[in-house]
């Protein structure tokens, strides 16, 4: 059996040509464009790269990008009134505080500051609860992707066991509570999970997002399981253990190319959705 490869690039290449059709619409039917916002805050080289593919990312649809840098020396409260700057620009439609930020500065404070409506990320705990909830909310960029990936795949996610390993904030909890939302049954573990290995044997569906290392084994994987791997780390390598899955798993995300392409995807997505609705 050789495993259906996930593929994330191609995946979201495609929808960017439906966004550049829909965003050439918006512009001569109103002559705006939707603008996303990036904060950089410090001079971390992976997290300046990351903005810049955002950015590029939305110049390739049509759409306008406003990069914002910000000094090391930041505090909360001024990043906190760049924030509600940009909630106050109305030709300001998403707004994307780059994690992580310098120490001294209350992550959380200020990913709550931004105004739902333009949470295009994901990161706020109003935007959580919502989409807990199954009300309207922007899904968190990395788990909605994954589940855009899924979607386009055909994978079946009713009455499957989907073990997530990982916690965070802004990947493991929102995948579970989508997965959870999509009729899956839902085990979250994480690098303290006593017995992980056991644990994982039991997924029909496995997301690694735990950010360390093929911390999950090949051979923890039973045959035929979906495996989403939402890792990167120098050296390209993922959360999971991929290469002697090809032939064991049914499906897969290659690393890369399988759900980073699909983060970055979504944020435009939401972005553009966002701008649909204030420039109507």
């Amino acid at each position: 059996m050789t495993a259906l490869l996930l593929d994330g690039k191609h995946c979201a290449e495609e929808t960017e040509t439906r966004l550049k059709a829909q965003v050439t619409e918006l512009k001569n039917r109103t002559g705006g464009t939707p603008i996303l916002a990036t904060i950089l805050v410090g001079g971390d080289p992976a997290s300046a790269t990351y903005v810049k593919m955002k950015g590029n990312a939305c110049r390739r649809v049509g759409m306008d990008s406003m990069a914002i840098e910000l000094s090391e020396q930041t505090t909360t409260d001024e990043l906190l009134a760049q924030i509600e700057e940009l909630n106050n620009n109305p030709d300001v439609h998403g707004i994307l505080l780059q994690h992580p930020v310098p120490d001294q500065i209350n992550e959380r404070a200020c990913f709550d500051a931004i105004a739902a409506h333009k949470d295009v990320d994901g990161v706020t705990c109003l935007g959580f609860g919502r989409m807990a909830m199954q009300e309207p909310a922007y899904g968190a960029a990395t788990p909605a992707g994954i589940m855009r990936l899924l979607e386009s795949y055909e994978i079946e996610l009713e009455g499957k066991h989907v073990v997530v390993v990982g916690r965070s904030p802004i990947l493991g909890k929102p995948m579970a509570l989508m997965m959870l939302n999509a009729n899956a049954t839902v085990t979250i573990c994480h690098s303290r999970t006593k017995n992980l290995p056991d644990v994982v044997k039991l997924a029909d569906v496995v997301v690694g997002a735990v950010g360390r290392p093929e911390l999950i084994k090949a051979d923890w994987i039973k045959e035929g399981a979906v495996v989403v791997d939402a890792g990167y780390h120098p050296g390209g390598v993922g959360d999971i253990e991929l290469a002697p899955l090809v032939n064991k798993a049914s499906a897969y995300t290659p690393v890369p190319g399988g759900v980073g392409p699909m983060t970055i995807n979504t944020l435009i997505l939401q972005t553009l959705e966002s701008g649909l609705k204030h420039l109507n």
